[in-house]
């Protein structure tokens, strides 16, 4: 069974460097990555200290003044273009890279992670090409008038920090639209899933990329490579994804600074199923909401509200597709979801099915560990979980758990369940389940959340805006909202 892993070894470094203005540089520290299937060494990444980061920051600026910095946008584009061309020619390469660090099913990463990837850059360049400014004829005393329009300036040097649930996706995420602005980067992804970037890094070095325009440093949080790039002076906005609580650490690292900051934080999502909704559609829906990646969304739903006369169909129904599910090596036909990213994140998601008990759940599937009898044993696995029977103020109706994980709840009326949803502090998705047309109107902007789907869940269109409210977040990313953030907009004003 250990050759159905195969692929999460293929193309992977030994060693994983930082990438600074142009060039893979070692450090004298280093941590070790591990497969989450397992247990394995993967590979020494290099840890930054705050000389690395100094000489990426100090790249970047240089960078601002070369080359990059004189290119019209056109000419971005079709470097922006380049990168996703080079994503395509090693597609199995960043496949393997994903699968590695994160256990993920092999398919998912090729249909999810490294093709949104890819259509990051297409997109941001494209948008970058295409995109409008505003103009404004303007009234004036002496009846001349006068022309108003604003452009678009590059922010700087961008810090971004991406997190570890969809490494390739969520890091081009931030990336190609700063690039697409004309901005310079000194990017850190999670420590937990560093190999897709570094080959993102050969990418842009063989597309052509100038030296300092893309740098790339790894490391943790607290103390290392996070926090020196968050307190570096010369940074000058910082793009994150992440938990609430760094989100809110970073924000006072950069207030003094008065930076640009975006964040995409936590989130505590809600599905909510009425009567009259397509049955066997909800039940998909929401089995993929919440166990998707091992539920390691920030867009899962983790609290499913279901109208009262349907809960209990509704409840069998979850159970039996739950049971159903086969948790396996990530290239294994037909599997449906491989581990958690790592042994300490699996202890953080235990202890919370423990604590599930404590509060009163009812356990209707899973609740443990899954048992295989091979090297998987040694791997970060959990089994998916459905509970029941937890007040509102449950903890574990209340706090992110990040793991594949929901709570189902009957409601009895539009405007109770509507309340429910909202008492959260977090906002950053929820998915309507109906087949009354006025009612997804009706309900869906009394939702707090970013972003509402209706008889979906996970569509994306990239123009579109996304980003949470409430503890779930600060600002919004996508489509002409990403360019808003990478530039700086100056208004000019010509008297006529």
């Amino acid at each position: 069974m250990s050759s159905l892993n195969s692929t999460s070894s293929v193309h992977l470094r030994p060693q994983l460097r930082h990438f600074i203005n142009g060039e893979f540089v070692a450090s004298a520290k280093t941590f070790r990555n591990i497969s989450p299937v397992d247990g394995k060494h993967i590979a020494d990444v290099c840890e930054a200290d705050a000389n690395n980061v100094d000489a990426a920051v100090k790249a970047a600026q240089a960078a601002l003044h070369g080359p990059w910095g004189r290119m019209a946008v056109s000419e971005r584009a079709a470097m922006l273009h380049k990168i996703a061309d080079g994503i395509q020619a090693r597609f199995d390469e960043f496949v393997a890279a994903e699968v590695a660090d994160t256990g993920r099913p092999v398919h998912q990463a090729r249909t999810l992670d490294v093709a949104r990837g890819i259509a990051n850059f297409r997109t941001f360049a494209d948008l970058a090409k295409t995109a409008n400014t505003d103009l404004f004829q303007s009234e004036s005393a002496d009846g001349l008038g006068a022309l108003n329009y604003t452009v678009r300036k590059p922010l700087g040097v961008v810090g971004i920090i991406s997190p570890w649930n969809l490494p390739l996706l969520l890091f081009t995420w931030k990336v190609a639209p700063a690039l697409a602005c004309g901005n310079t980067v000194v990017a850190k992804p999670s420590e937990e899933s560093p190999s897709s970037a570094t080959l993102l890094a050969e990418v842009i070095r063989d597309a052509g990329v100038p030296p300092g325009v893309f740098n790339l440093i790894h490391g943790f949080g607290g103390n290392s490579a996070g926090e020196f790039l968050t307190r570096h002076p010369d940074i000058d906005a910082i793009t994150f994804t992440g938990e609430s609580k760094t989100g809110s650490t970073i924000m006072k690292a950069v207030a003094d600074g008065m930076k640009e900051v975006s964040f995409e934080l936590g989130g505590k999502n809600a599905a909510v199923v009425f009567a009259d909704a397509d049955f066997d559609a909800a039940v998909a829906g929401v089995m993929r909401s919440s166990f998707t990646n091992s539920g390691q969304v920030c867009l899962c739903s983790e609290r499913v509200y279901v109208e009262r006369s349907i809960f209990d169909r509704f409840v069998a129904a979850m159970k039996e597709k739950t049971q159903a599910l086969k948790i396996g090596y990530p290239a294994e036909d037909n599997v449906d979801m491989g581990p958690l990213i790592s042994h300490g994140h699996r202890d953080k998601v235990l202890s919370y099915y423990r604590l599930a008990v404590e509060e009163g759940a009812t356990v209707v599937a899973g609740g443990g560990i899954p048992t295989f009898n091979d090297e998987r044993d040694d791997g970060a696995y959990v089994q998916p979980t459905i509970w029941t029977g937890l007040p509102d103020d449950a903890r574990c109706v209340t706090e992110e758990i990040f793991g594949p994980v929901c709570h189902i709840a009957p409601f009895d009326r539009e405007d109770e369940v509507i309340g429910r949803i909202n008492d959260s502090d977090y906002g950053l998705t929820c998915a309507i389940w109906t087949s009354d047309l006025k009612r997804a109107h009706r309900v869906a902007p009394q939702i707090e959340a970013g972003l509402v789907w209706v008889n979906t869940w996970y569509l994306r269109d990239l123009r579109t805006p996304f980003g949470g409210v409430k503890q779930s977040g600060l600002g919004r990313e996508g489509g002409r909202y990403s360019l808003d953030f990478y530039s700086e907009v100056t208004n000019i004003c010509i008297k006529l």
